[in-house]
């Protein structure tokens, strides 16, 4: 049974940082004013969040981001701490609490850790606690590394999260306004495509490749989670990061981005 209060959100590096690797705090403020304004509205929320290894190089004063397994788990740990300092402080101004979740693959594909990452999201959410979530990457090599990734920039995570929660809504920020039938990027002329009551091949292979530089994930695998969640009757949207306030417009039911319909 779904809860139709509780919605996740998830915002990816693209948003979080900006071309020079650095924190992009307005970002973190924007987001923390609005979804503390959408709790106070009466909604239980959740943010997954990426960032932590492009964040982390950058505090580390590496000259790139690193390659070597290593590097990135020591990387995503830094930029974890980085990460959660800011939205401690800016949730703080006002007055909203939040908690880190850090998990991987095998915490939801053993029974008794699933159910257990389950009542801890129940019970933060019952509380008015607000759960930042994301890959443990410091201790995981899957996401950094493996060609098929389970999570891809967390997009694949925020629908795991969402169907462990119950939620009613999941909603993607992007770099990007929703789903195209091109890449806008290429093509001045690409059309929004602003419902899919069904992703087919055909979506798929409109899909291509388009995801940011800074990035993990693309369209693929906003799809997938996509697929994901609406399979369990969640809907998803995808829009627009640089605007958390769009997060207004989904919860009011109106024309935002992307709108993945859930099945019923």
């Amino acid at each position: 049974m779904l809860h139709k209060n509780r919605i996740v959100v998830k915002v990816g590096t693209s948003t979080l940082t900006n071309e020079l690797g650095n924190s992009k705090l307005r970002s973190f403020e924007d987001l923390a004013l609005v979804l503390s304004d959408v709790q106070n509205m009466g909604y239980e929320v959740v943010l997954v969040s990426s960032g932590a290894i492009a964040i982390g190089a950058n505090k580390m004063h590496l000259k790139e981001k690193p390659t070597d397994m290593r590097m990135k788990q020591a990387a995503a740990a830094v930029g974890q701490c980085s990460n959660m300092f800011l939205y401690d402080k800016f949730f703080g101004y006002y007055d909203k609490t939040v908690a880190q979740i850090l998990f991987n693959s095998d915490d939801i594909h053993q029974e008794e850790k699933k159910e257990n990452l389950a009542n801890t999201f129940n019970a933060l959410l019952e509380n008015g606690v607000i759960p930042i979530v994301n890959e443990n990457d410091s201790v995981s090599y899957t996401e950094i590394q493996s060609e098929e990734r389970l999570f891809g920039d967390n997009d694949k995570l925020s629908a795991v999260v969402a169907v462990l929660c119950q939620a009613s809504k999941l909603v993607i920020l992007s770099d990007i306004d929703g789903f195209y039938d091109k890449d806008p990027r290429l093509f001045p002329n690409a059309t929004l495509i602003d419902r899919i009551e069904e992703i087919t091949e055909e979506t798929h292979s409109l899909a291509g490749g388009v995801g940011s530089r800074r990035g993990t994930g693309g369209m693929q695998t906003k799809l997938q989670a996509a697929e994901l969640a609406t399979a369990q009757g969640i809907d998803v949207i995808v829009t627009n990061g640089n605007r958390p306030q769009a997060l207004y417009d989904v919860i009011s039911g109106k024309k935002i981005g992307t709108l993945f319909v859930g099945k019923k």
